[in-house]
């Protein structure tokens, strides 16, 4: 489609005479071709002087399609470069002014197109010079690749140019970077000294304005510590400086950053060895006041505070202007952009699309604010284009907003009208962002007693509090945060449990800038502290599983084991490094386990479905570490030699009864010849390469990291306990299965369950396990062991009270004794603890009663672990949990007291005791079907 048949509008002539010389001139062009140029001509004398120097060629181009048209204006002309590029320049200009003006071509397609010139001018100019750097011999290592490569050197482009959003009469930003290990170190000083040479020409080319015109008014005052700094800086001291100095705003100005001449592809490298320095791997709020105080600095600098007047206000750094928009946009991208990669878009349209997607900026604001955009960026291209100025500012006289009106082919007084408005609501949405309203009442007024207000007289000595950023941005939400702390129903308790929350914070300025953005979370924080200790205890040692709750997510249905390993892999997808994923998965297991926990207090799962929730979240971090475990491993030692092995779950792990405390008890099997041999640099052979493969994967879980640790590791159960090795083989365990194995190894294996590994071994570990487990036994042997093994518990640990839930007569450990003991006499082999009590229904061994109560209470204890788990780390004290405890701990347990709640565990104990005497007395096949 040719340009006429793509015109959607013409602006209307401001200047008589000027649009009339354009009617004359292109008198014979169809009609509305001679509309748009008419009308350009007559709002603007720059775009009509361009047509009268570029007559010619406009004529050929306005018969093409666009595309072809523009193509056509990027062909360097023969000649000397400089002069070729301003051609070029003008060529640029003019048609994507027609296009712009004519609705032809969106303002998307016209700032990418004026970006696209300004590439290919940086990429001639720099190759250019660097070319005759090499062809004078004075670039070390010059050679035939050195000019399209640019010897190593690289432009990044910044702001605007960067992002593909050039305006009409932009500068642009650079960064120049050269690779320096494409030299020899004895050449460096050479080859910086002949780029610094062909920076400095390229930068003069391209900015110099001569008969000819100018190309582009290149900055290269981005870069590293420009003051000090050559126009060009070595890759390795641009990174030193950034991970070591760089600061808010030049994280912000990278989001836009791409690599668009010379060697691009080690502009890219560099850009990727970059993104943790742009993007925090924790939600990073404190960005925001670094965004609001660079917004009032800009204001204050440039003198423009005060209320929205049009006339002469600054389109792009006024007040909602066009930076507001970018900032409001990246400062979020900063926030978020660390755990969630689709938010690393360059654009200010593609970034506001993108964290509407993802939930971060409300749809509906989103929509206004690039509509916005890009009405703002029309009106800037407009004023731009009058006199191929580099302004911002809209007119200052009744004269120029109507020849902006002219352009836009708009009323003056609507264009005014739809200009303040628009301006007026892209401060409001950002402002409320950047500076939300309320200062918080001053904190001399709290009506504390001496004892709470020495505690809060203490939390200024805390770590979180040492620095004067946290401590300014945490008396901003102090008065409300106490207000809440002391106006609820448990104000003591509250305040004591969040002092230990407070306490146990590493540092405050991130966390107190997320409180601050998220009021939602200060609400969530005050809930645990007023209801749950030992998740206030966990939070603050772990305080950025918070980042998990605004996530978007936090309360969505639970994804299941299947769904938490594909969401772990692809979290650690990004991590090259084994340290990296071990400490990634830290991470991401802290957020999931806190959301347990939280659902949990919530009522939004009851106990059981936490314990399923636990272990499936233990069981995904087992599956997905352990490949890259023995990757790690066979680096060295080379690959698993025989089969492989499998990772058995014990305990409470294989029964999936795990806790908020639980540690995981585990097994290696391994299936390999007793002569086999691994064949790495250092081979091994198969009884210490399983051996020291699962001392790699407990280091793997339980080492303490800068994220923590995983779990702690438990391999007791394997055969022999202690005294075994840590590894067995397949045909070793089958064998101590058959005839070795103590009773109590045989209950233990009730509870078996491969999690990992080699899915054949697994499956062979769970048919020895069936089978070993339904052989024929005396039913006398079995329980005289049962009753001994009791009566060692008993002795060796006492229980800790009354609510104690697993130690003692009637309590967990007791009926899952009983409930294993079934299963090992019955020849089904379940491994949940209800379905063991009816196996030992099934054989005649427990009543139906008996049944019933030992179900009872089982369920009841089970409730009240999982419930205490949160509230204390030590033994559970109604006192000391205090009433936001003992509330919690009532509405978990269905009950409307302390007392009650006494009541219903002592009455479940007993009945679970006396049914347990009573299978004990006797064998099965001794009760009645």
């Amino acid at each position: 489609m040719t340009f006429a048949r793509s015109i959607t509008r013409s602006p209307r002539p401001f200047e008589a005479d000027h649009a009339a010389d354009a009617r004359q001139r292109f008198d014979d062009l169809a009609p509305e071709v001679r509309q748009v140029l008419v009308g350009v001509a007559g709002c603007s004398p720059y775009l009509k002087g361009l047509m009268e120097r570029e007559e010619a060629w406009l004529r050929a181009a306005l018969s093409e399609e666009p595309g072809v048209a523009f193509a056509s204006a990027l062909i360097l002309e023969e000649g000397p470069l400089d002069v070729a590029l301003r051609v070029a320049k003008r060529r640029v200009a003019l048609y994507c002014g027609l296009a712009d003006l004519a609705g032809v071509w969106s303002l998307e397609e016209v700032t990418h197109a004026l970006t696209d010139f300004a590439d290919l001018a940086t990429q001639a100019a720099l190759a250019h010079h660097v070319g005759e750097e090499v062809r004078r011999g004075k670039l070390p290592g010059g050679d035939a690749m050195a000019r399209d490569l640019a010897g190593g050197a690289v432009a990044l482009a910044m702001g605007k140019m960067g992002a593909y959003e050039l305006n009409y009469s932009s500068d642009i930003d650079l960064i120049m970077l050269f690779d320096e290990e494409r030299f020899d170190p004895d050449d460096f000083h050479d080859a910086r000294a002949s780029l610094i040479r062909a920076v400095r020409k390229m930068s003069a080319m391209l900015s110099e304005n001569t008969a000819e015109g100018y190309v582009f008014r290149t900055d290269l005052r981005l870069r590293p510590d420009p003051s000090v700094t050559p126009v060009i800086v070595s890759m390795d001291a641009a990174e030193r400086y950034y991970e070591s100095l760089g600061r808010t705003w030049e994280r912000a100005a990278f989001i836009k950053a791409r690599a668009c001449a010379g060697d691009r592809a080690a502009g890219a490298a560099f850009l990727d060895r970059l993104i943790p320095f742009v993007y925090r791997k924790h939600l990073d709020f404190a960005a925001i006041q670094d965004a609001h105080d660079m917004r009032l600095r800009i204001r204050r600098e440039k003198g423009l505070h005060g209320p929205i007047t049009l006339p002469g206000h600054d389109m792009k750094l006024g007040r909602g202007g066009i930076r507001e928009i970018e900032f409001f946009t990246q400062t979020r991208q900063l926030i978020a952009g660390g755990r969630d990669h689709d938010l690393r878009v360059t654009g200010t349209v593609a970034g506001l699309a993108a964290l509407a997607e993802k939930g971060w900026v409300p749809e509906e604001a989103a929509a206004r604010l690039t509509r916005h955009y890009r009405f703002h960026r029309e009106i800037e291209h407009r004023v731009q284009m009058v006199r191929d100025a580099q302004t911002h500012a809209l007119p200052t006289s009744p004269e120029g907003f109507a020849r902006i009106a002219a352009m836009m082919d708009a009323d003056t007084e609507v264009l005014k009208s739809e200009l303040t408005e628009a301006l007026t609501e892209v401060h409001t949405l950002t402002e409320d962002f950047f500076a939300p309203d309320g200062t918080g009442a001053p904190d001399d007024g709290y009506d504390l007693s001496p004892e709470d207000a020495e505690i809060v007289d203490g939390w200024k000595s805390y770590p979180a509090l040492r620095s004067s950023r946290a401590v300014a941005i945490f008396e901003r939400l102090k008065p409300d945060l106490v207000a809440k702390l002391t106006g609820g129903a448990r104000p003591r308790e509250a305040l004591l449990n969040f002092d230990k929350f407070l306490k146990g914070l590493p540092a405050g300025v991130q966390l107190f800038a997320l409180f601050e953005a998220n009021p939602a979370l200060v609400d969530l924080i005050l809930d645990i502290a007023s209801t749950a200790p030992a998740l206030s205890v966990y939070l603050g040692r772990n305080a950025q599983v918070l980042d998990a709750v605004i996530g978007g997510d936090f309360f969505a249905d639970w994804p299941g084991e299947a769904g938490l390993r594909v969401e772990l892999d692809a979290y650690l997808a990004p991590f090259d490094d084994y340290e990296t994923r071990l400490d990634g998965a830290r991470r991401w297991m802290k957020e999931w386990h806190f959301r347990i926990g939280v659902h949990l207090l919530r009522g939004l799962i009851t106990g059981d479905e936490a314990a399923r929730e636990y272990a499936d979240l233990a069981d995904a971090v087992v599956r997905v570490l352990w490949p890259f475990v023995v990757e790690d491993f066979a680096r060295k030692h080379g690959a698993p030699p025989g089969k492989g092995a499998a990772v058995i779950g014990m305990g409470s792990l294989g029964a999936r009864t795990t806790t908020a405390t639980s540690d995981l008890d585990l097994i290696l099997i391994y299936d390999a010849p007793g002569d086999a041999e691994s064949d790495g640099r250092r081979p091994l052979g198969a009884r210490a390469y399983y051996s020291r493969l699962t001392q790699a994967l407990v280091t793997a879980l339980s080492a303490q990291m800068p994220e923590g640790r995983l779990y702690e590791v438990d391999m007791r159960l394997r055969p022999s306990g202690r005294q075994g090795p840590v590894a067995t083989s397949l045909t070793a365990f089958e064998s101590y299965q058959r005839g070795e194995a103590w009773t109590w190894e045989h209950l233990a294996l009730t509870r078996a369950r491969a999690v990992a590994g080699e899915d054949e071994i697994g499956a062979a570990v769970e048919a020895l396990r069936c089978e070993v487990l339904s052989l024929p036994r005396a039913p006398e042997a079995t329980l005289r062991d049962v009753i001994d093994m009791r009566a060692r518990i008993a002795e060796a640990k006492a229980g800790s009270g009354p609510l104690d839930a697993k130690i003692g007569p009637g309590r967990l450990q007791d009926i899952e004794l009983i409930a294993q003991a079934a299963a090992v006499l019955a020849p089904e082999t379940p491994r949940e603890t209800r379905a063991q009590i009816e196996a030992g229904v099934s054989i005649g061994w427990i009543g139906e009663t008996e049944a019933r109560a030992l179900t009872k209470a089982y369920d009841t204890l089970r409730l009240l672990q999982s419930a205490t788990k949160l509230l204390t780390e030590d033994r559970l004290d109604l006192d000391a949990i205090g009433p936001g405890g003992r509330g919690f701990l009532c509405r978990v347990m269905g009950v409307d007291s302390a007392e009650a709640l006494l009541a219903k565990v002592t009455h479940c104990v007993k009945g679970s005791e006396a049914a347990i005497e009573a299978v004990l007395a006797r064998i099965p096949g001794e009760v009645s079907a």
